[in-house]
């Protein structure tokens, strides 16, 4: 093995130029947060839960592939109806190197849970959904025959 020898001129610009090429994957807070249609208060509190870890420069929160991934994650996760903890225990499992056999069974698991939740949830709701139909047709009704009687009074 041979160790090629660089003067530190070169190897500053080599560091400049995979920082430059690094930039470019990055993303700041306010692009992140128009791209998801989220909100900043969102991804900073989405990083106070340990849930996005974005990079720092300075103050410049500066948001990796990672990053845009697991806010992928989150919001799908929310949208279905998991709890914050659950989206971060699901996603704190991944193994990059892995065969994360044990986070794919925790979101089967909790995905058949919250799926039957949702099942029932639209139970309910379907049977909201009649009763208030049957009812506003009974109103209808009502205000029908009212106007009918109004109408013969009349003449």
């Amino acid at each position: 093995m041979t160790m090629k020898l660089v003067s530190p001129g070169e190897a500053a610009a080599n560091t400049n130029d995979m920082s430059d090429q690094a930039r470019e994957d990055f993303v700041r807070i306010g692009e992140m947060a128009k791209k998801y249609g989220v909100t900043l208060r969102t991804l900073r509190f989405y990083e106070d839960k340990g849930l996005l870890n974005p990079q720092r420069d300075g103050s410049t929160r500066l948001y990796t592939r990672r990053d845009k991934a697991r806010l992928k994650l989150i919001l799908l996760g929310r949208k279905v109806g998991f709890s914050l903890r659950d989206v971060k225990q699901m996603m704190d499992l991944y193994d990059p190197t892995g065969s994360n056999t044990k986070q794919l069974r925790l979101a089967l698991d909790k995905s058949e849970k919250q799926l039957a939740r949702l099942q029932k949830q639209r139970a309910l709701i379907d049977d909201a959904i009649n009763e208030l139909s049957n009812s506003m047709a009974a109103v209808r009704q009502m205000l029908s025959e009212r106007s009918a009687l109004q109408a013969s009074a009349a003449r």
